[in-house]
């Protein structure tokens, strides 16, 4: 079966991005694009899925350009005849539903930045532009479900989404956990630094992971992060740098590969995570897939991968006096028995194995 998948761009690889290059492995499928960042993919270990990556024209990466210009390319995009099935890796690709069947759309969220995050973002906005932003998501809202009448089959990555999918658009979707691959994640000895793994947007309030490690100068925390070049990301990204104690180091994602990242997880003695009700979330799991502890608000897509008190620790009421408290608890836990959570999250990751996540989605394609 000829299969082709749709994503808004991969100029930023995230963890939408590596189900999209997981899928085109798995599925030997052709992935449809905007901007590329070959370097990032070829880092990130898809260097042999680069030959089957095309583009369909630069967008801008500033906003709300970057994502209307999405949506009108992948609406006019038909590919029909050429390819016997399409997959829909992006939410902003959903757009080349209406000209490219038989399909399914594989969601991440339902456009949290138009629904579940509209008043978050809307908060952020200086005072002119809120007016503006109003009337863009509703707008965006009226396009987004007119094509979402053109998904045949809907998956989604979390009970989390199909909640939000359920509530937004009346519909449903079945869930298929997001693929770890977790055979590929080496597990040593505890290291003296805690990481976080997060795109840098204001969402991921990685802020809290800085305020909360500056009431331990003890402790070290890495955080690898991945920014793109658009304004609002470089301004929170400079919001960051200003706020950061000396005992947290900030690495630019671009700057390691795949197998420094997998050291990373696995000299570590947790992981910290704090974004506000995350899908999904495939950090956790790549750090229980090391057999590392995993610290958390216990809030969207968390609950279904942590184990409160066997993999790692979910916050109620997450803040950095809490998140501060949490770890001091772990780390105390670790010197006592550095391997009291080792087993469990190694367990637990592998329910979310690669070879799961394909043959599912075979299964809802009927290869």
């Amino acid at each position: 079966m000829r299969i082709a998948i749709f994503h808004n761009y991969l100029d930023n690889v995230g963890g939408a991005e590596i189900v999209c290059l997981q899928l085109a492995r798995g599925l030997n499928a052709d992935i449809y694009t905007t901007n590329i960042n070959f370097d990032v993919i070829k880092k990130m270990g898809f260097e042999d899925i680069i030959p089957r990556i095309k583009s369909i024209g630069k967008i801008p990466i500033e906003a709300p350009y970057r994502q209307q210009l999405a949506f009108m390319k992948f609406r006019k995009l038909n590919l029909t005849g050429k390819y016997d099935f399409f997959i829909i890796g992006g939410d902003w690709a959903i757009s080349g539903a209406v000209n490219n069947k038989p399909n399914l759309e594989y969601f991440h969220s339902p456009l949290n930045e138009i629904w579940a995050f509209r008043n978050y973002v809307r908060k952020s906005l200086k005072f002119w532009m809120k007016p503006i932003y109003q009337i863009w998501t509703t707008y965006i809202r009226c396009l987004y479900k007119s094509y979402f009448k053109h998904v045949q089959i809907k998956v989604c990555n979390s009970k989390n989404t199909q909640n939000r999918i359920r509530k937004y658009l009346k519909s449903d979707a079945t869930i298929i956990f997001p693929p770890v691959d977790c055979d590929n994640y080496p597990s040593f000895n505890n290291g003296d630094y805690w990481l976080s793994v997060n795109r840098l947007t204001a969402h991921k309030r990685v802020e809290l992971q800085m305020r909360a490690f500056a009431l331990m100068s003890d402790k070290k925390l890495i955080i690898i992060g991945s920014s793109e070049k658009s304004r609002g990301f470089m301004e929170y990204r400079k919001f960051l740098d200003s706020i950061k104690p000396d005992n947290v180091e900030l690495i630019n994602f671009d700057k390691i590969d795949n197998k420094k990242l997998k050291e990373f997880y696995a000299n570590c003695r947790g992981f910290i995570t704090t974004a506000k009700d995350e899908d999904f979330g495939m950090t956790p799991v790549e750090a229980m897939a090391a057999g590392k502890p995993v610290i958390a608000g216990n809030e969207g897509g968390y609950k279904e991968t942590v184990i409160n008190g066997k993999t790692g620790i979910l916050i109620d009421d997450i803040n950095e006096e809490n998140l501060a408290g949490a770890i001091s608890k772990v780390d105390d836990e670790l010197d006592k028995n550095p391997d009291k959570y080792r087993k469990a999250c190694i367990n637990q990751a592998k329910k979310f194995s690669v070879d799961n996540f394909i043959k599912q989605i075979k299964k809802e394609i009927e290869i």
